[in-house]
Formats: structure tokens, C-alpha cells, sequence
């Protein structure tokens, strides 16, 4: 492995490997701050109800295996790739790290989320920025500010929204409500112009327009948000659960969740969305589905290297 090979630094949340692990993982997210004992209860309580721990670091570890793949089969032998997790080792520290030591000196940046924030992608960002400066001799990185606009993202999406649209019981396809979603973010977070909330509702919009939903009278569509924080500030809204009730108070029969920003099955799917908004529903007194998550499709996959190519020197 020498200079003229490009790294690549694949970034995402991670997750407690362990019911243990759940306790310092809450802290590092909370800056630190152990969480107080109600707040630790619930969150163990959710982890529990999917299962105990979240399927998210075998999900990621494949996608992460797959756009290597993706990447060696089509420029072999040009691309190094190691992974760096926000919140649990291998860390983004560690990540770049292993590039170095690789001896690589340029590296492609990629978060394991379409839309950029300040908040969210940022933070990896900077993480990264800090770490290949301080690499001996310091490395050139070149991040991916978002990728929600890459070919073939969209279509993705579209195909399963209309896999589910079209597999709803006749009983309930009366006035179906179908909602694009994304991890909320405190309000203050935007302040400075931050392009997340746009990004989102664009993905969402697209899909809507991809899939012809504003020419069918029986379909309803809209961007909501979810799994916001439990902190006193004000956070992205409208929330999902009250939309919910919203449209099923104005005779909603279904609701279909597409949540964009997520790209592999984790906590805010599959207690959030699976278990969470699904009773929402099911009070309300109206259908529930989800569209499938990309996880390690290899068309998702070979659009995430795509991306990296794209954005790695040398680049037409």
C-alpha cells in the first residue's frame, strides 16, 4: 500500500454492542453526561423490545464491506477503506488511523447519511479533519458534504415506497398518507443557514415525484420528523406521532413511512418507527407499514462507491 492508493474513511453512529454497553454509550452521546435513571430505563426498555441490542453494527460492517467490494471491482486495487464510528470504536479517530498507517495520504470522507448538517455529518467531519491533520505526515481529506442527489438514491427509495403502496390490504388503500422522514434536530441547530431540513424535504419530494403520488387522489404525502431528543429546546418538527393523528383524525385509512434518512435498520427504525409509530396507528385507528431499509443492497452499495469515486482525486 503506497500514496498513489486513495483512503477511504466510511463514518456512522454505532451502536452498544451489549445491554451493558447501553450505559456509557447514552453518556458519550450526552457529551459526558451520565444520563438520569428514567431516561437510561426507557432507552434500555427500547433496546429490549427489538431484541436487547440493535442490529446496527452487523447492518453498517456490511454496507462498509460492500462499497469495498464495490469499489475493488472497479478500480482494483486503487482504494483503501476503514471504517470509524461516531460514538464506539473502531472510532473516526481510529478510522483515520488505520489509513495512515496503510500509508495512504489522500482520503474521501463519507458519512452513512444522505443529507448534511452542521449537527450531524459535520461533527464526523470535523472529527476527521482533527484527526488527519495530526496524522504523521498530516493526510488530505476531501469529505462528501451529502449525497442525497446520487443517482439511483431516489429510484431506490421510490421502488420501495410503491412495493409497499402496492401491498396494502384493498381494505385500507381508501386515503393512504405517506410520509418522508428523518432524525430530528434541535432548531438551534440551523442557525447559520444549515442545509438539512431542505436536503430532506427535497429527497422526500423527489420520491413523491418520482412515484406520481400528487396525481393519485387517494394518496397524500408530506416530510415529518422523528426521534427527536428529550431536551427542553425546541426540535425539527412536525413530529411524525402527531401527524399521524393528525391525518387519521381528517380520515387517513394508512400511513407509509419511507424514512430517508436512515440507511440501515437501528433503533429509530425498529422501536421508532416499528414499534412506536405503528401504536400510534394502530390508536389512531389506521393501517401501518414501513418501507424496507437500503441496509447492504448492492445497488445502495455500489452508489455509495460511485459516490467515493466521484469525490476521490483525479475525478473527472
Amino acid at each position: 500500500m503506497s500514496a498513489d492508493r486513495t483512503g477511504v474513511l466510511v463514518m456512522a453512529h454505532g451502536t452498544p454492542g451489549t445491554p451493558e454497553e447501553i450505559a456509557p454509550f447514552y453518556t458519550r452521546i450526552r457529551r459526558g453526561s451520565p444520563p438520569p435513571a428514567e431516561l437510561l430505563e426507557e432507552l434500555v426498555g427500547r433496546y429490549a423490545a427489538i431484541g436487547g441490542t440493535s442490529p446496527l453494527t452487523e447492518r453498517t460492517r456490511a454496507q462498509v464491506d460492500g462499497v469495498a467490494a464495490a469499489l475493488e471491482a472497479g478500480s482494483p486495487g486503487r482504494f483503501v477503506v476503514r471504517f470509524g464510528a461516531k460514538y464506539v470504536a473502531p472510532t473516526i479517530e481510529d478510522g483515520v488511523a488505520g489509513l495512515a498507517a496503510a500509508g495512504v495520504r489522500d482520503v474521501v470522507g463519507l458519512v452513512l447519511t444522505p443529507h448534511g448538517s452542521s449537527m450531524g455529518s459535520g461533527e464526523y467531519f470535523r472529527r476527521a479533519e482533527a484527526a488527519a491533520a495530526a496524522a504523521e505526515p498530516p493526510l488530505h481529506l476531501t469529505v462528501v458534504p451529502s449525497w442525497h442527489r446520487a443517482a439511483g438514491f431516489v429510484p431506490l427509495l421510490g421502488a420501495r415506497t410503491r412495493a409497499v403502496l402496492d401491498g396494502l390490504d384493498p381494505s385500507v388503500r381508501g386515503r393512504t398518507a405517506v410520509f418522508f422522514t428523518a432524525h430530528s434536530l434541535p432548531t438551534r441547530a440551523l442557525a447559520g443557514g444549515d442545509p438539512y431540513p431542505d436536503q430532506v424535504a427535497e429527497t422526500g419530494a423527489a420520491v413523491a415525484g418520482a412515484l406520481g403520488l400528487d396525481d393519485d387522489p387517494t394518496v397524500s404525502w408530506a416530510t415529518a420528523w422523528q426521534s427527536a431528543g428529550r431536551t427542553p429546546d425546541p426540535w425539527i418538527g412536525p413530529d411524525l406521532l402527531a401527524e399521524i393523528a393528525r391525518v387519521a383524525a381528517e380520515g387517513a385509512t394508512a400511513v407509509v413511512v419511507c424514512p430517508v434518512g436512515f440507511v440501515a435498520d437501528h433503533l429509530e427504525v425498529l422501536y421508532d418507527l416499528d414499534i412506536e409509530a405503528r401504536a400510534a396507528a394502530e390508536a389512531s385507528g389506521v393501517a401501518f407499514a414501513r418501507t424496507p431499509s437500503l441496509n447492504d443492497d448492492p445497488a445502495f452499495v455500489a452508489l455509495l462507491a460511485d459516490v467515493v469515486r466521484a469525490a476521490a482525486p483525479g475525478a473527472p
